[in-house]
């Protein structure tokens, strides 16, 4: 009967966390070649490849399931050390989570600063879009993720968190050069607009709702939330920015709306069916902000 040993499981996890076997030996303080033994040993165990070498080295369907056990392991493991005293002094939790980049920079990272002042945790996070970030938790890489799915990823639970609002706003110059006679679909067709990345469909389905194909449409690329909206804010086209960051910018003129209804994004937390104080803690933490700052 086949079965998987934690320490090689860890060693699977660590290759996809250093993305290579040299990384991952200095994160274990082994040497390559017993990295490398260690995959093997547990390849041969199971009968299938895990990881794909390569820069970096890629995790397999097989391997994905293999990492999801080793970070289930480590956080029990941790958490049991900790009830029972005898944790080593200093060692802390490493927790994955996966994060769209609107919430990160407007309402996020708030209550894991609070987290962190009262658990000897350290967050890794993974921005994605929020149609994307359930992906990570499939794979294994996060152990939890803010996500625009309701349907649970398998082995995860769901909760509502509430709703990002975005609106479509430009300069009043920016304004008045494109829209002087109105944001009808013929002038939404000819100005640029600003697109977070090539996955991003918030513009293209406010301009749908408009009756207008993005398709054509000059655009600018901006990855980046706090980039993305100072684009806006410059000029550089227009585009929908979350509500809690336009307040000040549209009391002070900065932005104006272009009309049109507005895009709401709702958001889900989902996070491995675990029986985890500390993984609940997170979800608690993390709901509560999400009450006070999301309609």
């Amino acid at each position: 009967m086949a079965s998987i040993a934690p320490e090689l499981a860890s060693t699977v996890a660590a290759i996809v966390d250093g993305g290579s076997l040299e990384a991952a030996a200095r994160a274990l303080r082994i040497t390559p070649s017993a990295v490398s033994q260690r995959l093997k040993t547990l390849e041969q165990q199971l009968g299938r490849v895990l990881v794909v070498r390569g820069r970096p080295a890629t995790v397999t369907a097989s391997g994905e399931a293999v990492v999801r056990m080793a970070r289930q392991i480590a956080l029990l493991e941790h958490e049991a050390l900790a009830e029972l005293g005898i944790d080593e002094p200093g060692r802390r939790a490493s927790v994955p989570l996966a994060v769209n980049a609107d919430s990160m920079a407007t309402w996020f990272l708030a209550p894991l600063a609070r987290l962190s002042a009262a658990h000897d945790i350290d967050f890794d996070l993974h921005r994605d879009d929020q149609d994307f970030t359930a992906r990570l938790l499939e794979s294994g890489e996060v152990m939890a993720a803010v996500t625009s799915e309701s349907a649970p990823v398998t082995g995860c639970t769901v909760s509502a968190l509430g709703v990002l609002t975005y609106e479509a706003v430009a300069t009043p110059d920016f304004a008045r050069r494109w829209f002087g006679d109105g944001v009808g679909p013929e002038a939404l067709r000819r100005a640029p607009f600003v697109d977070f990345d090539r996955r991003d469909g918030l513009q293209h389905q406010w301009l749908a709702d408009r009756g207008v194909d993005a398709h054509g449409i000059p655009r600018h690329y901006v990855p980046a939330s706090h980039d993305f909206a100072q684009a806006v804010s410059l000029g550089l086209g227009w585009g929908l920015l979350p509500r809690s960051q336009l307040t000040e910018a549209m009391a002070s003129g900065v932005v104006v709306p272009l009309g049109g209804d507005p895009v709401r994004v709702p958001l889900y937390w989902q996070q491995w069916n675990l029986r985890s104080t500390l993984l609940d803690a997170i979800a608690a933490e993390v709901a509560d902000e999400a009450r006070r700052v999301l309609p």
